[in-house]
């Protein structure tokens, strides 16, 4: 059957407001009101598709809100109960979604909300002492007691102020009347030689790589503020403090090279000298007939530390894991590789362990849900049990043996029985192998084996989260700066969202760890082992 073409009615403003008031007259209250919001509805439908912004996606999220891929929210109530195979001995009740999320704990009794004083570790520490008594005086109240210290009490107040400061020194100067001599007041200690200190570098950099702040928008802002910072000057500045930091990353990179397990994807970038007319001649004649540019995002898990890296250019994620896995210690085992199927993310000269996705297979029955939603229930549940049972692994801080066996012993019959059902599926014919579902379910059975390494080799993750999670830095910077001008900016955005990114991910305060290695290039550059994210407070102490 052909279906009829709908007709598309035009109408204006006036010809519905004079429908809905002879509507108003026949109709009773609540079909008017529902009458009215059908109209409204058109009307605000067809302004969006007016639009030439909106996007089919963006129509659709704002028809039907935006969609979550956690597995109760796609099958419904019914999957949201505790799975018989997810449960273990000493097993606290908490369970997992099929996105992979940290398992919830117990609802925590509600509070007030508000942070407390322990979490402002970076605002100044001003202490108040009683205008009239001291430790060791006598009780005013008793007059027989005395007095002694206790806990301070904490009144926390938040100032506003401009992201970078300025200071003002005016220098008084005299002047003999005589012999016209000037003498001028000397600077004190604390104005130091540079105009631009290393404070202002590292918060140029942490506004800008870090949080997606473009120049020209900290331009306007510091403007507004009266405290003008050209973009030009951040770059100058961000610049000269890039060879302060360049030992710690390289650092970084050999450190990353000796991990245990390495996550690896891309995204595409703009670097405005490696396009069009003016790219044709910049690159090597190996990559002359490349056009597509990359941020590549490693993350690197060594010793329960993680370490980010990112680098921008023509060359693809396993290229530049390749080139990370270089620095490896010849006498190391080879380390487990996550990322997902593409082959642009295999280094092709050095051999890893290679674990794919499984966010990324399950997603495809996600998005089909929809169309086939027996099928894809009976995916999405076992894929539930196993990302339950690896939360509770978490939970239990088990060691990577033994949360393979755990895995083996409560993971493993249900994922055989979906691969029986799977290959079931192909085997009586009960799936079309070009449909969408025929698509999925493909795809798992061909990378079956990468996909359940988790099965197999102990430390192996699930999924390839870390280090989607790491590239949205490079997807920020994207959205908001557009492009890099040169290959150069490139290669200094990748320095400093590379320590700042390490910084988050292991806890540590990028500002002023951005600081130190700038105030410290000296003794960064002679042993940078000791200045990472994780132990360059020990080096600060140790001085």
């Amino acid at each position: 059957m052909t279906r009829t073409p709908t007709e598309i009615v035009d109408v204006d403003a006036k010809q519905l407001d004079d429908v809905l008031r002879r509507a108003e007259e026949s109709l009773d209250a609540a079909d008017f009101a529902l009458t009215k919001a059908v109209f409204q509805s058109y009307a605000y439908l067809a302004d969006l598709v007016e639009d030439k912004n909106t996007s089919i996606r963006r129509l659709r999220q704002l028809m039907f809100g935006h969609r979550t891929e956690k597995t109760e929210a796609v099958l419904g109530d019914s999957a949201s109960g505790p799975d018989p195979q997810a449960a273990a001995s000493g097993d606290d009740g908490s369970t997992v979604g099929g996105d992979g999320a940290e398992a919830s704990t117990p609802t925590a009794k509600p509070g007030h909300g508000r942070n407390g004083a322990a979490t402002y570790q970076g605002g100044e520490r001003i202490a108040v002492p009683h205008p009239s008594l001291a430790a060791g005086d006598a009780c005013p109240e008793c007059q027989r007691g005395t007095l002694y210290g206790c806990a301070p009490g904490v009144l926390v107040r938040i100032v506003g102020q401009a992201p970078l400061h300025s200071r003002v020194y005016q220098l008084q100067k005299l002047r003999c009347h005589l012999c016209g001599k000037v003498f001028t007041a000397e600077p004190p200690a604390e104005a130091g030689a540079a105009k631009y200190e290393a404070t202002a570098a590292a918060m140029i950099a942490l506004l800008k790589y870090g949080s997606g702040l473009p120049f020209n928008r900290l331009e306007g802002l510091q403007r507004n503020l009266e405290i003008p910072l050209p973009a030009s000057t951040q770059w100058d500045v961000v610049q000269a403090f890039a060879p302060s930091i360049t030992p710690a990353f390289a650092e970084l990179l050999r450190q990353a090279a000796q991990g245990e397990v390495l996550h690896n994807d891309d995204t595409t970038v703009k670097i405005l000298e490696l396009m069009g007319e003016r790219g044709q001649h910049a690159g090597d004649e190996s990559e002359s007939s490349r056009t597509g540019l990359f941020t590549s995002g490693v993350v690197a898990l060594r010793d329960g530390r993680r370490i980010a890296l990112f680098f921008s250019g023509r060359q693809h994620a396993g290229e530049n894991l390749a080139d990370v896995l270089v620095h490896r210690a010849g006498e190391l085992t080879k380390p487990i590789q996550m990322c997902d199927a593409l082959s642009r993310n295999l280094p092709r000269e050095l051999e890893t362990i290679v674990a794919n996705c499984l966010a990324h297979a399950r997603r495809q029955f996600v998005e089909i849900h929809d169309r086939f939603p027996d099928e894809c229930r009976q995916v999405l549940e076992a894929f539930q049990v196993v990302y339950r049972n690896d939360a509770h692994a978490r939970q239990r801080q088990l060691s990577p043996a033994a949360r393979l066996a755990f895995h083996q012993a409560e993971s493993g019959p249900t994922m055989e029985g979906l691969r029986v059902w799977l290959s079931r599926q192909f085997d009586e014919r009960l799936v079309e192998p070009n449909s969408s579902l025929g698509a999925a379910i493909h795809y798992l059975l061909r990378h079956w084996e990468k996909l359940t390494l988790f099965l197999r080799q102990p430390g192996a993750p699930l999924d390839n989260n870390l280090c989607e999670r790491a590239l949205k830095k490079a997807i920020l910077h994207r959205k908001n700066a557009l492009f890099y001008k040169t290959q150069n900016g490139a290669r200094v955005g990748d320095l400093y969202m590379s320590l700042i990114h390490t910084c988050e991910l292991c806890g540590a305060n990028p500002f002023d760890y951005l600081v130190e290695l700038q105030s410290h290039a000296d003794q960064v550059a002679a042993a940078p082992d000791h200045w990472m994210p994780w132990n360059y407070q020990d080096a600060l102490t140790s001085r």
